[in-house]
């Protein structure tokens, strides 16, 4: 069975039924890129069936890299990874890249996230550097610690 499936820009009212997209405190995160969201600094899709609510969300940073849109926070909710969602996600942003003028999308890629980097191959992504990123990661139990992580740069010419 197939559902018919569509892109939309997040908004704020979407975030409660973004629990499955990570900790309060990435919630929290989303809820800024909104902000420059407005101001048209960044793009942040959701990817919706009928009912609305997003299961894949991921956004799109103009002011990363001079001359690519950066793909960040991309993600889909865990019962429906595999199911080619993560797909429709990455050819809209690509989309909305080609749409600034842009031609190139970068993205990063934890290491140790090999299903997520062969997604990316098969969409034509391909590595061209590492660097160790950090970032900060809300536990189970609330606590705030730092994450520290290899990211594979991947680069498509779109």
């Amino acid at each position: 069975m197939t559902l018919p499936l569509t892109v939309r820009d997040l908004l704020p009212a979407d975030l409660p039924s973004c629990g499955w997209s990570g900790s309060p405190l990435h919630l929290d995160a989303v809820a800024r890129e909104l902000k420059r969201a407005r101001r048209g600094e960044v793009d942040y899709l959701a990817v919706c069936p009928p009912s609305g609510e997003p299961v894949a969300i991921g956004g799109v940073d103009y002011r990363a890299r001079p001359d690519a849109g950066l793909l960040w926070q991309l993600g889909v909710l865990p019962a429906l990874q595999s199911c080619g969602i993560g797909s429709v996600l990455i050819a809209a942003a690509e989309q909305r890249i080609r749409g600034r003028g842009l031609h190139h999308a970068e993205l990063a890629v934890e290491e140790d996230n090999p299903r997520a980097r062969a997604l990316y191959e098969r969409l034509g992504y391909v590595a061209y550097g590492q660097e160790a990123e950090v970032w900060d990661e809300q536990g189970p139990d609330g606590a705030v610690r730092s994450h520290e992580a290899l990211c594979i740069r991947m680069r498509k010419t779109l």
